[in-house]
């Protein structure tokens, strides 16, 4: 980041001058990216992208610009104190210094990765899905990242934080006539661990188990989600907790804090501290301190999430969940959700059920009016459940049901959690009574 920091302390300077209040936020990142398509190797590429954004305040309203590449100070302050005469009002302070705990995001062994080793991780995930079935399409998409983001306030705040991550994605699409079958995964993380390994390992077994076919009829039965399926029940949950929605109104929890919403074995953090993830910070992107939370604790809403915006709105403080990207304000978000496990083996959970489905995927989540909690998703990776056994691939086949409903009905967790996305660490969770619907 070559000449960053004298243009962010001219920027804030110019910012001072002019506006009451003034940001300046400053990022710089290089990454490596590799993709496979049909098996084979189709690009890889290195990037080098850097940028600066400005908040100012003034008058009561909030200006914003920002660009990438080279800065004109004078002209970039211009243009945000400018446009603060359109911009939105508030009544947001900008943070002070404050103290920050460290926190594991930057791994050296990340940032040295050669694309050759990309390449040789793509090939390993290619041959092992090659053997579970040769006849499938494999896409592999991995990207390895290094950025340095500065943050500098007139309120005296000033943070340089540095990052490393690893994402790794990969699927499969497999066409037998009218069979259309589309299975994958995805993983992030701050360092190079054998995660992807078991990951590929796990897809390849449900490409094989996908191979016999099972039908089901329509009615309520138990439905066990495993963790990657199980994120329609957490989604809406995690879209009433935002403080965006909170603030509007819009939320169904907007007056519900300290109050049981669903059951009491159920307790959701929100986690900026679990090393190695991505989504770990010392602080958000405003300069607060972040913190680990309870958001839902033995089933009593505890917080919601706030940044500086829409915690000034609701006429609270913000949790230190501002996040953004060079060419956005600041909103809310999470960083690590962690789900508590349960006491139950998955291996139990199966045994347990009768007849009954397993489901590891879902199509459409978000559509609709997930805010309210209902949901009805067509699955796009399930398996039919008799007396404790996997017995065959289900399709056409829709899940319905209302999530505060569901999760305040004893649903069982298990005692194994697995990392979903590389940012949240999720259960199996068994629903006793769901209603499926074929056709």
């Amino acid at each position: 980041m070559t000449g960053q920091p004298n243009n962010v302390d001219r920027l804030l300077t110019g910012l001072e001058s002019q506006a009451e209040q003034g940001e300046v936020y400053a990022i710089a990142s290089e990454s490596t990216a590799i993709s496979f398509e049909a098996g084979e190797l189709k690009s890889a590429q290195v990037d080098e992208t850097s940028g600066v954004a400005l908040r100012a305040i003034k008058q009561g309203r909030v200006g914003f610009t920002a660009t990438s590449g080279h800065v004109d100070p004078e002209l970039l302050v211009a243009r945000a104190v400018d446009s603060a005469r359109f911009g939105d009002p508030t009544d947001l302070t900008l943070p002070g210094p404050s103290r920050l705990d460290k926190v594991d995001t930057f791994d050296q062994s990340v940032a040295d990765l050669a694309q050759e080793r990309l390449v040789e991780i793509g090939k390993e995930i290619v041959e092992r899905l090659r053997s579970a079935d040769a006849s499938g399409n494999i896409g592999v998409e991995i990207e390895r990242t290094v950025a340095r983001t500065e943050l500098a306030n007139s309120a005296g705040c000033t943070v340089t934080q540095r990052a490393s991550a690893l994402q790794i994605s990969f699927s499969m699409e497999r066409v037998r006539g009218d069979d259309v079958l589309m299975v994958g995964a995805a993983t992030a993380a701050t360092t190079l661990t054998d995660e992807y390994r078991a990951l590929t390992e796990r897809v390849a077994a449900h490409i094989q188990a996908a191979n016999r076919p099972a039908e089901i009829a329509s009615g309520r039965m138990p439905v066990l989600f495993s963790p990657s399926g199980s994120f329609v029940l957490w989604l809406p949950l995690l879209m009433a907790l935002n403080g965006e929605h909170v603030q509007r109104g819009t939320s169904p929890l907007a007056h519900r804090l300290g109050e049981s919403i669903v059951d009491a074995g159920l307790t959701l953090w929100d986690d900026p501290t679990v090393a190695g993830r991505p989504g770990s910070a010392a602080c958000d992107d405003e300069g607060v301190p972040a913190q680990r939370k309870a958001l839902i604790h033995q089933g009593v809403a505890r917080s919601f999430l706030f940044d500086l915006k829409t915690a000034a709105l609701a006429g609270t403080q913000s949790t230190g969940n501002g996040s953004r990207s060079l060419f956005s304000l600041p909103s809310p978000s999470a960083y690590n959700l962690v789900l508590e496990p349960g006491e139950t083996t998955y291996a139990e959970m199966l045994a347990g059920i009768s007849h009954g489905l397993l489901v590891h995927s879902l199509l459409g989540l978000g559509q609709g009016n997930p805010l309210s909690g209902a949901f009805s998703n067509p699955v796009g990776l399930a398996f039919v459940i008799e007396n404790g056994e996997i017995t065959g691939r289900v399709k056409d086949v829709t899940l319905a049901g209302n999530i505060y409903a569901l999760l305040s009905a004893a649903p069982q967790l298990s005692q194994e959690r697995e990392w979903v996305y590389g940012r949240y660490h999720l259960p199996h969770v068994l629903i006793p009574e769901l209603d499926v619907v074929r056709g």
